[in-house]
Formats: C-alpha cells, structure tokens, sequence
C-alpha cells in the first residue's frame, strides 16, 4: 500500500477535530444535524446544504469551504455545499487569507472591487468551489436546501425562505474583521464540520 504525506489542509482538519471541546448541547446539535442528513442519504434524497450568514463574507463562507473538503474527504455521494446570505457585501479578505494558511488556493474568476469571484481549490479537489458573497437564493445554490444559520440575525430571518426543507441554528461568533480571531474561527468551524461528517460517513 502507498502511503502518502498528509497535505497541511488535511492535517488541520483531522486537528481540529482531534482538539474539538464542545459541550453536550453543542454536541447534540451537530448529531442533530449529521442524523438528518443521513436520513436523506439513505432514502436517496440528494442533499444541498446551505450555510447562511447575514453579509455572507466570513462564517457561512468557511463552511461552506469545509463542508466542500469534508465531502470530498469522506468520498461521500449526492451532498453538495453551498453559502448565502440576507444582506450579501464581499467576500472577506481575511476569510481567503485563513484558509489560504491551512492549504486553499484562490484564483480570482470575476475580478469586481466590491465582490470578486473565486475559484477555491485544494490538494485533490474534485471541483472548484466558488465563493462569493451572494444572497441565499442566488441562482449558483441549488434547491431545495437545507438551512444552517450562523448568526442570529439570519436565523431571525429564515423562516420566509420557500426553498428550505429543513433548519438548523449552529451559532458561532462574529470574528469583527479581526484578523486574529478568524484563524480560531477557521479552527472551531473546521472541527465541527469534521464531527458533523465523520458522523454521516460512518452511518450511512
């Protein structure tokens, strides 16, 4: 058997797993959300994951970024990961440089001042994940979806939406453009995707 040298990326995601402290309320949520997916899976129901923030330029956006890998690194089937928001601004500088940190390359597509368009890929992509700040039902996410909210303001805001099967609340804080605050983000949202897929790859 071959053995290959773990990329940066997927020894960040396995260590922000490995060093994950969440409480039994948090940790329910997540197998809240892991069991609902499989549900899906196992009836053969395509699944669009939806991660939503208000500006859509930060929290949605890395999960949706980690959803992405986790998919592809678990090789699981009929799950795809898109982001949105209510009040789309840009795509945060400091989100592309917390990830370009742990392995992601970003090519610019659209070049726009107030939101380019990316093309996100890493070591072993299937296909690229583009990222841009965009509102929750913009045209790029597919229908019907699952919502994941991340900040209050959005979950406020959720109820409205017609293409939502199902929702789920997983809060997390607003890093305030701050860039020492988006490496631990990027840490904290990588490990609980990684809980949240790890659950799914083994249930199905």
């Amino acid at each position: 058997m071959i053995k290959t040298v773990a990329t940066i990326t997927e020894i960040f995601f396995n260590n922000s797993l490995n060093e994950l402290i969440i409480d039994k309320n948090r940790s329910k949520l997540l197998y809240e959300i892991a069991d609902y997916i499989v549900k899906l899976l196992k009836s053969n129901t395509p699944v669009n994951l939806n991660f939503l923030c208000a500006n859509n330029n930060c929290r949605s956006q890395l999960s949706q970024v980690w959803a992405t890998y986790a998919v592809n690194f678990y090789q699981l089937k009929n799950l795809k990961n898109y982001s949105g928001g209510t009040t789309p601004t840009s795509f945060n500088r400091n989100t592309a440089k917390t990830l370009k940190k742990v392995g992601f390359n970003f090519q610019i597509l659209k070049l726009s001042h107030h939101n380019p368009h990316y093309s996100i890929t890493y070591n072993g992509y299937i296909e690229p994940i583009i990222g841009f700040s965009k509102i929750y039902d913009n045209e790029h996410n597919k229908t019907p979806f699952i919502t994941i909210t991340h900040c209050e303001k959005t979950k406020e805001n959720c109820s409205y939406i017609s293409e939502k099967a199902e929702g789920f609340h997983l809060p997390y804080e607003d890093p305030n453009n701050k860039p020492e605050t988006f490496f631990k983000l990027n840490k904290q949202i990588a490990g609980e995707i990684h809980f949240i897929f790890k659950i799914v790859k083994e249930n199905v």
